[in-house]
């Protein structure tokens, strides 16, 4: 299954039923065990032979950031609420698509200047005339994802909405079936509800116990006109989390990675941002704490319609986590 298929399907924090089917679908023959708990996440379980081996967990989220129905007014605009960072001028003139299929575009009720980043000033135009009628297509409470297609660009670099994670979700699967006979038990995690609170990894990691963590997502690129500050870089290779908003990552876990990439020719960068998390973040702070680090892809536009990613990147991410799962940690 190709980053596509993951990319176009629906699958907004809260409501993942459908990326779920999709990925459970392509690992199900991939692993040892299959579970689903009971807040949504996929666990995928491959057992390990290793004399000392770990317990790792490596997790990629599901969701993606989206909107929910909050209100319709007297002339049938909808007002929502995010679910996730929702970045509001970004949003303003592109689609969205309502999870039971209507279609909308977002719109700003006022002038640039006065929207700031309040998603309160935007609403969703379904075309309707009046309440009434777009209470026929859309309810308080229903949700909605971007519409951004799939597009192959430039130099190995493809966009699409749902970037964040699905990136992840591809880079754990191809890596499991990499990963025929692990040195470590191996749990691959598809978590859910990460936009809105790292809770999908939670209780995973409160399940799992492990004694290794490792989120596998996507991270800020900074090399493009009025982008953050940071040294990220499209085409520079997997991005080995160093810390971030969430996480100050274990130092012997990332030397171990950077000494993994050199020693199998895996281009790479040292990725530190001063903002945001991953499901490291979650897992680090579970049971008694547990020792983690993060496998990232620089990516332009986050959390946009059309974010932005480089192919090379992502290979260079799958070939790391597969040969980094059989390592024998000592600690």
């Amino acid at each position: 299954m190709g980053l596509k298929k993951l990319c176009d399907t629906f699958g907004v924090s809260g409501y993942e039923k459908e990326i779920r089917s999709v990925i459970k679908e392509e690992v199900k023959e991939l692993a040892d065990e299959i579970l689903v708990d009971d807040l949504g996440n996929l666990i995928a379980f491959k057992k390990g032979y290793g004399k000392n081996k770990k317990r790792i967990m490596a997790s990629a989220h599901m969701d993606e950031i989206g909107f929910q129905v909050i209100k319709i007014d007297d002339k049938g605009f909808i007002k929502v609420r995010g679910l996730g960072g929702i970045p509001v001028i970004q949003s303003i003139m592109n689609r969205v698509k309502f999870k039971n299929g209507m279609y909308g575009i977002i719109s700003n009720g006022t002038d640039i200047d006065g929207i700031k980043n309040n998603i309160k000033k935007l609403y969703i135009d379904i075309g309707a005339t009046s309440k009434e009628e777009a209470e026929k297509y859309v309810k308080v409470g229903d949700i909605a994802s971007y519409l951004g297609d799939y597009i192959e660009l430039k130099g190995d670099n493809v966009t699409a909405k749902a970037v964040d994670d699905r990136a992840g979700c591809y880079i754990l699967i191809e890596a499991l079936k990499k990963i025929e006979n692990p040195y470590n038990d191996v749990y691959c995690v598809f978590s859910v509800q990460e936009e809105v609170g790292l809770r999908g990894a939670t209780v995973a990691a409160n399940r799992i116990k492990p004694e290794i963590g490792i989120a596998i997502d996507v991270t800020i690129a900074s090399d493009y006109p009025n982008s953050s500050e940071g040294s990220n870089k499209l085409g520079e290779g997997t991005a080995i989390k160093i810390s971030d908003g969430s996480v100050i990552c274990d130092e012997y876990l990332v030397e171990e990675m950077i000494s993994c990439c050199q020693r199998n020719n895996i281009k790479y960068q040292l990725d530190v941002i001063d903002g945001g998390g991953t499901d490291a973040g979650a897992i680090n702070k579970s049971n008694y704490g547990v020792k983690s680090s993060g496998i990232s892809v620089a990516t332009r536009y986050v959390h946009g319609p059309n974010a932005f990613v480089n192919m090379k990147d992502i290979e260079a991410s799958i070939e790391l986590l597969s040969e980094y799962v059989n390592l024998e940690f000592r600690f």
